[in-house]
């Protein structure tokens, strides 16, 4: 502590023979000072003696040569040890220990020997204790100081500002930094070998600012602009675009971690373990994997929130998954959207409703719709994280899957609150937003709406009459909207009523009444001879 050099002692008594540094042999068992048995790498440097280790070099010591109430006699070792070295054993055997944390960081390697000197003699002074040998000091490869030239050019260009010579020299030796050399260029520089962080010239003119203080350095009054042409459909700028419609929607950002546990890979039968993405070095078995879904890192926050009397969510987040495939990496990016508890705020005025899937679906299609990707089609959805969902398709291609969570999911992580959850592929977003924006003249005729109610089989839904709707009538119906659905007494068992709203419009003329019958005529005709629909 008083020279930030770490040491070690070993019980005298207990060590056989000479002192050997060696790397460890792979597999071998070591019981450390705190009584656990650690299993050794090919890379960890041990200090053995003749009949084997002794302590893990920089780290942590052994139980069987530390110093008990019954030492009399201790070897005191001081040493430097390579800084990555120590920080991959101790990342290894996750230990973090005061000699590992400074070793770690590098330290003097020039005062090796005054620090066990120094000890030595408090060890003398206030225990008692008698020097009874003389210091063995072994130094293969002497570790020289940093040589460094600084250009007061380099100098002044970084810092933005050009410093007197004088103070750069001063402040040099302020820090110990012996000046070897000077010119009008320049200066040569000979820095301590205990200052690792100071290697380069650019370490050397960060010292000086630091010193002279950032506060001291004047900022110009010329401002440079530079006008950059980029696409409007940069990612950045389409991120911006769909996180104002949903902050307007009530939506929050949230940002999770990219590390997880392995654990939820059993929850989805759609993660597979073969294309997990596995840290070297993980924090923990919690931070061990990188995730291959966005769901369950979203989860956590939702029950994070929840946990907190927090239960009325509406999160969005834009992120990367992770996988290792046969063909190689692939770090697809999406957009993923969560919405549980009540859809609004309680108040005297308006009663509190809770988010179901049919307010969640509408998000889903105004992103779409704000976005211009309205040429889409529903397709069932085969993610087995849902227990009722449905996607989007644009083509071939699915662009957003979303639904309900399964109860099942929900109960590991505690949640007993519906949650809704939409999964973008964002890549496939930002392929199909690359074209050109069309405008359109504002019509200068009225647009003229019709009803019809029709009685039609239970298992009909709405797109089915909406895709025969718009394939009947391409041109005048602008559009089509489900405004009541009735299923109860009064209808044929296995019927349903539905009744839809038609706006039709002609952009050259005004309709007439003869040209709005045929086009409805024509509609429910083909809604007959398709669905077998009626009026009702």
């Amino acid at each position: 502590h008083d020279l930030g050099q770490p040491l070690h002692a070993f019980d005298a008594s207990k060590v056989n023979g000479k002192i050997i540094v060696k790397t460890a042999t792979a597999g071998a068992k070591f019981t450390t000072l705190d009584d656990v048995e650690r299993t050794l790498h090919e890379e960890d440097l041990m200090i053995c003696d003749e009949k084997g280790p002794l302590c893990i070099a920089g780290v942590f010591g052994g139980k069987n040569s530390g110093v008990t109430e019954t030492t009399n006699a201790i070897f005191l070792e001081s040493a430097y040890f390579n800084p990555v070295s120590v920080r991959k054993s101790a990342k290894r055997h996750g230990l973090n220990t005061d000699a590992s944390f400074r070793f770690e960081r590098g330290i003097d390697p020039s005062i090796t020997e005054f620090a066990l000197k120094r000890a030595a003699l408090l060890i003398k002074e206030i225990a008692g204790g008698e020097i009874t040998s003389d210091i063995v000091d072994i130094y293969p490869k002497k570790i020289e100081d940093f040589a460094v030239f600084l250009s007061f050019d380099k100098t002044a260009k970084l810092i933005g500002q050009e410093l007197p010579k004088e103070t750069i020299k001063k402040i040099l030796a302020s820090l110990d930094i012996k000046i070897n050399s000077i010119s009008d260029a320049g200066l040569g520089l000979t820095i301590p070998s205990y200052r690792v962080d100071v290697q380069r010239e650019v370490d050397v003119i960060e010292e000086i600012l630091r010193v002279y203080g950032y506060n001291n350095i004047q900022f110009t009054k010329k401002i440079n602009a530079t006008v950059a042409n980029s696409p409007r459909t940069e990612d950045y700028k389409v991120q911006n675009i769909v996180s104002s419609q949903l902050n307007s929607f009530g939506f929050h950002e949230m940002m999770a971690n990219s590390l997880t546990t392995i654990d939820y890979i059993a929850l989805s039968d759609d993660l597979k373990e073969e294309f997990t993405v596995s840290m070297l070095n993980p924090l923990s078995n919690d931070l061990a994997v990188m995730r291959q879904s966005m769901l369950f890192s979203g989860l956590e926050a939702v029950s994070y929130n929840i946990n907190r009397r927090k239960g009325d969510l509406k999160l969005f987040e834009f992120g990367k998954t992770y996988h290792k495939l046969p063909s190689g990496y692939d770090e697809p990016k999406h957009l993923t959207l969560f919405v549980t508890g009540n859809s609004n705020a309680e108040s005297w005025a308006n009663q509190q409703k809770p988010s179901d899937f049919f307010l969640f679906k509408s998000y889903v299609l105004a992103l779409l719709n704000r976005l211009g990707l309205q040429k889409t089609k529903n397709i069932p959805t085969e993610n087995d994280v849902f227990g009722e969902g449905i996607a989007i398709a644009y083509g071939n291609d699915t662009l957003v899957e979303f639904g309900t969570i399964k109860k099942s999911i929900l109960k590991h992580f505690d949640i007993k609150q519906e949650v809704f959850y939409a999964d973008f592929n964002w890549n496939l977003v930002l392929k199909l937003i690359g074209g050109k924006i069309k405008f359109t003249d504002i019509p200068k005729y009225p647009e003229v709406r019709r009803d019809l109610a029709l009685l039609v089989d239970t298992n009909v839904s709405f797109d089915s009459l909406y895709a025969i709707a718009r394939q009947s009538e391409k041109s005048l119906l602008k559009d089509i909207n489900l405004f009541d659905v009735y299923e109860g007494k009064n209808l044929p068992e296995g019927k349903k009523s539905y009744a839809l709203s038609f706006v039709l419009q002609d952009n050259s003329k005004t309709l007439t009444d003869e040209q709005i019958d045929k086009i409805l005529n024509k509609l429910q005709k083909n809604f007959e001879n398709e669905l077998g629909a009626s009026l009702r």
